[in-house]
């Protein structure tokens, strides 16, 4: 998931990016946190009002200045726009700052000698992490926007995942379907996103199967005549 730059990175940025790693992984699961209870928990609810509006609210304060950081000393200009597009569009679209999550681990395993995982293992792990952030946030999301028109057939959050997990793997019974206009741009998002980590793993896996069965015949002895 990391959108990385193929050029040297600059050492300003690449010590600003140490030393923001932390920060802004504990302020991505903040951010989920705070949307969470903005979806899930009644508005009128006190104080878990102000508690959301503060955690939705500092992270995104924090994403806009590390981009605005970043932007400045990469010495890119609108260059680093294009070639740091998660960051863009996890800046400006609330429903991928979570991806933030992922990105910045695997930023953290960057600065490891020795991953701690094999490439396919890594690969299907980033999938799988990125799939389960994704389908969760599209739930709040279009739960949020489909809850109070008369004729959604998602009523609950369980609704909701439900839809994510027919969405994400592009199995589509159906029977709970978003009828909003924001709500179906976001499953239209959805379903690109399933098919591509789907995809990603699937290769993923069948790279490693045809690894593993090579290195067994490599080992098998040769058959005498």
């Amino acid at each position: 998931m990391s959108d990385r730059p193929t050029a040297p990175v600059p050492p300003r940025l690449a010590e600003w990016e140490r030393r923001t790693e932390m920060p802004l992984l504990v302020a991505s699961l903040a951010y989920l946190a705070g949307y969470t209870v903005h979806v899930l928990v009644p508005h009128s609810t006190e104080p878990w009002r102000d508690v959301a509006l503060v955690l939705v609210g500092l992270p995104w304060l924090l994403f806009a200045v590390d981009y605005g950081a970043r932007l400045h000393l990469s010495g890119q200009g609108r260059r680093f726009v294009r070639t740091h597009w998660l960051d863009t569009l996890t800046l400006l679209l609330p429903p991928l700052r979570p991806l933030r999550v992922v990105q910045l681990y695997t930023r953290l395993q960057l600065h490891r000698e020795q991953p701690r995982l094999s490439l396919h293992a890594r690969v299907m792990a980033y999938a799988g992490t990125s799939a389960l952030l994704l389908g969760y946030t599209a739930s709040l999301a279009v739960y949020q926007q489909e809850r109070g028109d008369p004729d959604s057939t998602i009523r609950t959050f369980g609704d909701s995942v439900w839809w994510a997990c027919a969405t994400l793997t592009t199995v589509g019974y159906g029977d709970a379907v978003p009828v909003t206009l924001l709500g179906r741009v976001i499953a239209a998002g959805l379903m690109a996103c399933g098919l591509a980590l789907l995809g990603a793993v699937t290769g993923s896996f069948s790279s490693w199967l045809v690894q593993v069965f090579s290195q067994q015949d490599e080992k098998r002895p040769p058959e005498s005549e």
